[in-house]
């Protein structure tokens, strides 16, 4: 088999032992515990009843750990399926999810097989924050009628009408549901700086779904509003209507498009945290393979989880066996303590999901975009207001097609090469230098589709440099995911003890860097115009 398409389990097994397996049994059982609250409010707010959040998060994750690409990643349902799955389920119901959601593992596994990983990481930034922000804002706008107990019967799906229903109905709001729901956010935020080890949206749930069966509170509950929590699967196929297949298929697309760059994003932030490298591609098929037999047991689309991903990280999990382990682990939950769930009151998920929606918000990005170049402003705020007032969908499509059209229209209005190093600085032979420098050249624009590529070459740079001159002579310009990425290689070098000298860097692509503050990193004694200072300033830096 290629080594492209191998699991990262097998890998890794070769020289597993004890002290591995404790670690990611801990990592594990904290992720799992981590993933509880998190799946059966991903689920409710998604339209459908809690159980399937959970079964989703047994099932998938289990099978996205165990065949994927990546050593630390961990699957299940995420808040940016959300808004994805409550339109599907209004527009097609159940049924319709579940082929949705079948169609969409297919594609996955088509895009791994054509190997498409690759082509995957080319999303611009604006682009991805665009998307992110407004399914973040849109997440916390379905949250309002829970966290205050509003009495609506049926809530607009429009998210214009939706606040106007708010609005019209503010006198129904209960105040035990507004104090639930605040205390939720208060115990999520802080209650894990207290106790480090158990997460705060868990410590949060016990302590509210207690008070309210002790002081027998007047809110709704997960058992008031969708019965009892199955504690047990169950196997099913849909009923498929032939003649609305095609329906089906463009959100199939979309949930296979969202569900690989979430994945990716996800590995490629694993990878940073413990230094490894994810199969793109492998990672893919597993997706694929997962959203396949998810809805088959009852589940909903499943994609690599960020924060559950990190938490696995910042516990000591280093493989696979960590993701499996929380799959389990909920199993065991739901198996064994699945009937006092339904007891946990809707405001106190809403709580959790408001903070969810908070930290999907990337507010930090979208400030930092809005400071940049007016072309990846517009990319970001179209995203934006598409997925908020309009779909997601659409908001993907045109902000890929924006984003090339803007690159195109760059590129027209650069005349030749820019030489902004004179001609005299040509250095022929750089074995004259010594060999803890080394050089490298960034030539052509640093954009989206070319800064993973320059990202991935220059962290493989040897060990044994201890100064990197960067020439930029042929860099007409830096769009914002070439800023953000160009950034994340000063901050890993950095991290490495190696210190970095800039040349050749016109004033149009400084104006950018400087708007992302990177002189924090490189101080302007470091960038010169001219390659034979910064060669002198590296050797003086030995």
């Amino acid at each position: 088999m290629n080594t492209i398409f191998r699991p990262k389990l097998f890998t890794v097994l070769k020289d597993y032992n004890l002290q591995a397996f404790q670690k990611d049994l801990f990592a594990g059982i904290i992720v799992g515990i981590v993933a509880l609250p998190l799946a059966i409010a991903f689920a409710v707010a998604s339209g459908v009843s809690p159980e399937k959040g959970l079964i989703t998060a047994i099932v998938a994750g289990f099978i996205i750990s165990l065949l994927g690409g990546s050593r630390v990643q961990i699957g299940g349902p995420t808040g940016a399926f959300i808004v994805i799955v409550y339109g599907i389920v209004s527009q097609y119901g159940i049924d319709g999810l579940m082929i949705s959601t079948f169609l969409a593992g297919i594609i996955l596994i088509l895009f791994g097989v054509l190997r498409m990983g690759a082509v995957l990481k080319f999303i611009p930034h604006p682009l991805i924050v665009g998307f992110t922000s407004g399914i973040a804002l849109v997440i916390f706008s379905t949250q309002i009628k829970a966290a205050f107990g509003l009495q609506i019967a049926e809530v607009p799906s429009e998210f214009i009408g939706k606040w106007a229903c708010y609005f019209s109905n503010i006198s129904s709001l209960n105040i035990y549901a507004i104090a639930i729901s605040g205390g939720t956010i208060l115990l999520t935020l802080f209650a894990g700086k207290l106790i480090p080890k158990i997460p705060g949206s868990f410590i949060a749930i016990i302590t509210m779904t207690a008070l309210v069966q002790v002081f027998d509170m007047p809110v709704n509950t997960i058992e008031s509003v969708y019965g009892d929590i199955p504690n047990s699967f169950s196997f099913s196929v849909p009923t498929v209507d032939w003649t609305n297949l095609p329906n089906y298929f463009q959100p199939a697309i979309t949930i296979a498009i969202l569900g690989a760059i979430e994945s990716l994003l996800s590995a490629v932030v694993a990878d940073g945290m413990i230094g490894g490298n994810h199969r793109s591609n492998t990672e893919l098929i597993a997706q694929g393979i997962a959203n396949i037999f998810s809805p088959i047991f009852g589940g909903i689309p499943a994609t690599g989880a960020i924060a559950r991903t990190a938490t696995n990280v910042k516990n000591g999990g280093r493989t696979p066996v960590a993701g499996m382990i929380h799959a389990l682990t909920l199993l065991l939950i739901m198996l064994v303590f699945g009937r006092w769930a339904k007891l946990i009151p809707m405001s106190c998920l809403a709580g959790i999901l408001i903070v969810v929606s908070y930290n999907m918000s990337e507010w930090r990005s979208f400030k930092s975009i809005l400071k940049g170049s007016r072309f990846d402003i517009i990319v970001l705020l179209t995203t934006f207001f598409l997925t908020v007032l309009v779909d997601l969908t659409i908001a993907i499509e045109m902000g890929i097609v924006l984003a090339s059209l803007i690159f195109m229209y760059r590129m027209s209005k650069i005349n030749g090469v820019i030489q902004h190093e004179s001609e005299s600085d040509e250095i022929q032979n750089y074995n004259q230098i010594p060999k803890e420098i080394e050089i490298y050249e960034i030539s052509g624009p640093f954009f989206f589709a070319a800064a993973k590529r320059y990202q991935e070459t220059l962290r493989n740079l040897k060990s044994s440099t201890s100064v990197l001159i960067i020439r930029m002579r042929h860099v007409p310009f830096m769009d914002t995911t070439g800023v953000r990425n160009f950034t994340e290689i000063i901050e890993d070098l950095e991290s490495r003890k190696t210190k970095v000298i800039l040349s050749g860097v016109n004033s149009e692509v400084m104006g950018d860097l400087r708007k992302s503050e990177i002189n924090h990193l490189i101080s302007n004694e470091n960038i010169f115009d001219n390659f034979d200072d910064a060669v002198i300033a590296a050797k003086n830096l030995l």
